[in-house]
């Protein structure tokens, strides 16, 4: 049976506890903004040894056969501070997935990513988060070929549980600050392993891939992919795990551990990807040389690497002619104002839009925008929520130019830069190949 509650819906700035010797996570949200949907808790939703809590988030434009994401909560938290300290419930409300979020009872508020059963699916956490899944699989006609999960700290840590012992429900995983699968097993009954959490277990790929074949055995279907992010300084769960997690993800799904493509995506931050180039990689991997433990999520990075937005909504990158790089929302941002620029083409999510009917080009729910109405030359191109103004329409010319409807001037890669971090602006239309774009 299920019972609506409603939560008060404000900042969340610290999150407690991780166990005695570790340091609390900081996740940052703002204020949510008032939608009809609810957070909803579960109860009764089939086989429950880990005694979970399950609390599910349906938006009220959900899609016909949704996506399910599985939001796993930090140590100290629970399923509905995930819900009020992240932002996968405002993305379901724009693209229409599912989400459930899962709340460990247990006094410590950390999963079980140690104990046996757990790490075989044969009870603990990992067999109760599945019958949620299950759950919403059977009463809202979900798509069972686009289940993904997501994590923070424990909730990373059991995330890489749940791709270990069911491949074959979850597609891909995404792990902030998280350890591979098997590496805090214990055997004394501890949730704690501190040769894991202070990186102190080195193992080869081989090793660390067979832990994952041997949990299913007989399984020969397609393996989950991976998106990765570690802080440096993360003093918890220590930064020599985030390459034991590339280690391990890379040799389950076949790809050695040389990075196929690497760049930066925003200062102090290196991405890798291995087995692809693209933005849905076998595994995704995000160094964070500015971080500690309290990384931030940026959730539409993971949606993109899930394919929850971007190219599966029919969305492109926008290439300039002169540079080969694309048009750009710095840090796939969705703050109004936001200019946009030059960069590197990842598709990444702030790369990719979508030319409505109505001649919009939307990235991330927001339109590219003439600034204030702008008619002059250096008029910034920018984000803006979407309002149906002319100067949020733009024409894709034959010729390659992009103009704005309201003032008719070019999309100008401003200086006829080709560098990385130029920024984007109107100009009257001159031939130049700095206003030539294609759209792929």
């Amino acid at each position: 049976m299920a019972s609506t509650i409603r939560l008060r819906r404000s900042a969340i700035t610290a999150l407690a506890l991780i166990i005695a010797a570790t340091t609390a996570l900081l996740v940052l949200a703002g204020p949510k903004p008032a939608y009809a949907a609810q957070l909803t808790q579960i109860n009764n939703f089939g086989n429950n040894p880990g005694n979970l809590g399950m609390y599910l988030y349906v938006p009220d434009n959900v899609t016909t056969n949704p996506a399910i994401v599985v939001g796993n909560h930090w140590c100290g938290g629970s399923g509905p501070d995930f819900y009020n300290g992240s932002q996968f419930d405002e993305q379901a409300d724009q693209h229409g997935f599912i989400v459930i979020y899962p709340s460990v009872t247990r006094a410590s508020k950390c999963f079980d990513v140690a104990s046996q059963a757990s790490l075989s699916g044969t009870g603990g956490d990992s067999v109760s988060i599945k019958s949620m899944v299950d759950y919403v699989l059977a009463n809202h006609g979900a798509d069972p070929n686009r289940i993904f999960a997501a994590g923070v700290s424990s909730g990373a840590m059991m995330t890489n549980v749940l791709l270990g012992v069911y491949p074959e429900v979850f597609k891909a995983g995404a792990a902030f600050a998280g350890v591979p699968f098997t590496c805090f097993a214990t055997d004394n009954g501890s949730e704690w392993n501190s040769e894991c959490s202070e990186g102190r277990i080195n193992r080869t790929p081989q090793q660390w891939g067979d832990a994952v074949r041997a949990a299913n055995p007989g399984y020969n279907g397609p393996w989950p992919r991976m998106q990765l992010w570690h802080g440096v300084n993360d003093d918890v769960l220590r930064y020599p795990n985030f390459q034991e997690q590339i280690d391990q993800w890379t040799n389950v799904n076949g790809t050695d551990q040389v990075a196929d493509y690497t760049d930066v995506p925003q200062a102090n931050w290196t991405r890798t990807r291995y087995g692809g180039t693209g933005g849905q990689a076998l595994v995704e991997a995000i160094s964070m040389g500015d971080q500690a433990h309290n990384i931030p999520h940026p959730i539409t990075e993971t949606l993109r690497f899930f394919g929850l937005t971007g190219q599966q909504t029919g969305s492109a990158e926008i290439v300039g002619a002169a540079s080969n790089r694309c048009a750009d929302i710095p840090n796939s941002s969705t703050t109004n104002g936001t200019q946009a620029q030059l960069w590197d083409c990842s598709q990444r999510s702030g790369q990719l839009f979508t030319r409505t009917a109505a001649g919009e080009l939307k990235v991330n729910g927001k339109c590219l925008d003439a600034e204030g109405w702008g008619t002059t030359n250096g008029t910034k191109a920018v984000i803006w929520d979407c309002s149906g103004g002319a100067n949020q329409r733009w024409n894709v010319n034959a010729n390659g130019t992009i103009t704005n409807v309201h003032n008719g001037l070019c999309l100008d890669a401003n200086g006829a830069s080709t560098a990385n971090g130029t920024p984007l602006v109107l100009w009257t239309c001159n031939g130049g190949s700095n206003q030539r774009w294609t759209i792929r």
